[in-house]
C-alpha cells in the first residue's frame, strides 16, 4: 500500500518507519526542511530503541522517503496519517490547529478518494471538525472528492514503541464506512498474522478511548503515590502492598509502581485534555481532577524528604541527582519530574550535579525553558562523577545503569551516606545494612 504520513515527530516516524518495515510504500511529510534532510540521511531527531536501525533500513530499500511539499504528499498515499502535534493550550485543552491545518493542506491537493486517518491524540469530536475543514476546502475548490476520516489512536509506549507497534495488543480503529474498513483492515494485516487484534467501534468512541487509556493509567500511578505516602507514615512497606495488591487478577501489576509522579508527552496533557472535554460537556470527572493534584504533590516528595532530612536552608549543599528524562530509554524531558526536583532544590540555595544516560541533551534545553540556573547545576560525565563530593545521592529515573552500583564505593564518594530513591531501585535492608539512610517512597 501507498501511505502518506503528516508529521515526522515521535508518533509520525514510528508509525512510518513501522508501516514500510513490512513492506508498504510510504512518505513522511514534516514542514522542517532540516529535520526532513536529517531523516533522508538517516539522523533520527529522538531516542528511541532501534527507530535509527528501521528507518534506515526502510530508506535505503526506497520505502520510506520525507518531504516538505504538500502536494506530492496528498497526491502519493490512498491512506493518510495525520501525526501531528496536539500541544496543551493555556486552558489544557487540546490545541487542534495543526490537525486542521494538515486536513485543509490535504484538501488542497487531494484529486482523488483518500482515507484520512487521525493518528494524534484528539478529543471526541476531533473527526467531524476533520470532516468539516476537508469538505469546506474542497467546496472552495469547486470539486466534489469522496473521502473518510477514520481515527486509529496510537498506543505506543515511549521506549518500546517499535515493539508496540508491530506486535500490538490491540489496534483501535474508529470507521463508519465499508471502503475504509476494508483499507485498514488491509494495511493492519502484517500486524495480527497471530489472531485479530482489531477492535472495530465509531468513531467519537474510538477518540474517547484513547483518552480513556491514558487517563485510566495516570490514575493507578496517582494511587498507588498516595498509598505509598500513607504507608510511610503507618510504617507498612508499600513493595510488598503492591504485591499484594497486584497479585489480585483484577487488578494486576501493571502500572502500580509508586514514584515521584508521572510525566513525559502524554499523561499529563491527555489528563487535563480529558478534564476540559468533560467541563464542556457540563460533567465534572471528579476522580481525574484528584489524580492531577496527587500527580502534581508527589512530584515534590523528594524534595521535601530532603528539606525534612537537611533543614529548609540548602545554601552550601551540593546534590547529586541520576536520571532527568521521565523515564528511562527516552530522552524526553516534558514534564519530567527532575525539573521539578531541580527547581525545588536550587531555590532553596543547593546546586546540583545531574546525570542521564540519554537526556543530558535534551535535558539542558528544557532546563533553560524553565529558567533553571544553569550556572549552579553541573553536567557530570558519568553516573560517579556526579556523585563526587556530594551531600547526597537523588534517584530521579530508574535507568539500568543505576539499579547495581557499587555501594562501598558510593558510600566512600558522598559526603553524608544517604541515598534518596524516587523510584524505589534497592532493597531498603541492603542498602541500609552497608551503612545509609536510605529514603525511598513507602518504604
Amino acid at each position: 500500500m501507498k501511505i502518506t504520513v503528516v508529521g515526522s515527530g515521535y508518533v509520525g516516524l514510528v508509525s512510518g518507519a513501522c508501516l514500510a518495515d513490512v513492506g508498504n510504500m510510504v512518505l513522511c511529510l514534516d514542514v522542517d526542511a532540516r529535520k526532513v534532510a536529517r531523516l533522508q540521511q538517516g539522523e533520527v531527531p529522538i531516542h528511541e530503541p532501534g527507530l535509527d536501525e528501521v528507518i534506515r533500513r526502510n530508506v535505503a530499500a526506497g520505502r520510506l522517503s520525507f518531504t516538505t511539499d504538500a502536494a506530492e504528499a496528498a497526491a502519493f498515499g490512498t491512506v493518510q496519517f495525520i501525526a501531528v502535534g496536539t500541544p496543551p493550550g493555556e486552558d489544557g485543552s487540546a490545541d487542534l490547529q495543526y490537525v486542521l491545518a494538515a486536513a485543509r493542506q490535504l484538501a488542497r491537493h487531494m484529486t482523488e478518494y483518500r482515507v484520512i486517518v487521525d493518528k494524534s491524540t484528539v478529543p471526541v469530536g476531533t473527526a467531524d471538525q476533520v470532516r468539516q475543514a476537508v469538505q469546506q476546502e474542497l467546496q472552495a475548490r469547486g470539486v466534489d472528492i469522496p473521502f473518510s476520516v477514520v481515527s486509529n489512536p496510537e498506543f505506543l509506549k515511549e521506549g518500546a514503541a517499535i515493539e508496540d507497534f508491530m506486535r500490538p495488543d490491540r489496534i483501535v480503529v474508529g470507521c463508519e464506512d465499508e471502503t475504509a474498513r476494508k483499507l485498514m483492515r488491509e494495511l493492519y494485516a502484517p500486524f495480527q498474522r497471530n489472531h485479530d487484534r482489531m477492535v472495530w467501534m465509531d468513531v467519537r468512541s474510538a477518540e474517547l478511548t484513547k483518552y480513556a487509556a491514558n487517563a485510566m493509567l495516570a490514575t493507578r500511578i496517582s494511587f498507588m503515590n498516595e498509598l505509598a505516602n500513607l504507608a510511610e507514615r503507618l510504617g507498612a512497606d508499600i513493595e510488598l502492598v503492591r504485591q499484594g495488591i497486584g497479585s489480585d487478577p483484577r487488578i494486576g501489576y501493571h502500572f502500580l509502581y509508586p514514584g515521584i509522579g508521572y510525566g513525559g508527552s502524554c499523561f499529563p496533557k491527555d489528563v487535563q485534555a480529558l478534564q476540559r472535554t468533560a467541563q464542556a460537556s457540563g460533567v465534572e470527572l471528579a476522580v481525574l481532577a484528584a489524580v492531577e493534584h496527587a500527580n502534581e504533590q508527589q512530584k515534590q516528595r523528594l524534595v521535601d524528604k530532603v528539606v525534612q532530612r537537611f533543614g529548609e536552608d540548602l545554601v552550601g549543599r551540593h546534590f547529586a541527582l541520576w536520571g532527568l528524562a521521565f523515564k528511562p530509554n527516552t530522552d524526553d524531558m516534558r514534564e519530567a519530574p527532575s525539573l521539578t526536583i531541580l527547581q525545588g532544590l536550587l531555590q532553596r540555595g543547593a546546586t546540583v550535579a545531574v546525570f542521564d544516560p540519554i537526556a543530558m541533551e535534551t535535558g539542558r534545553v528544557a532546563m533553560q525553558a524553565a529558567g533553571i540556573a544553569l550556572d549552579r547545576v553541573q553536567f557530570a560525565e558519568s553516573a560517579n562523577a556526579a556523585v563526587a563530593q556530594a551531600d547526597a545521592l537523588l534517584i530521579a529515573t530508574e535507568w539500568k545503569p543505576f539499579r547495581s552500583p557499587d555501594f562501598e564505593w558510593l558510600k566512600q564518594a558522598l559526603k553524608t551516606p544517604v541515598i534518596f530513591d524516587g523510584r524505589n531501585l534497592y532493597d531498603p535492608a541492603l542498602v541500609r545494612a552497608q551503612g545509609f539512610e536510605y529514603l525511598a517512597m513507602g518504604r
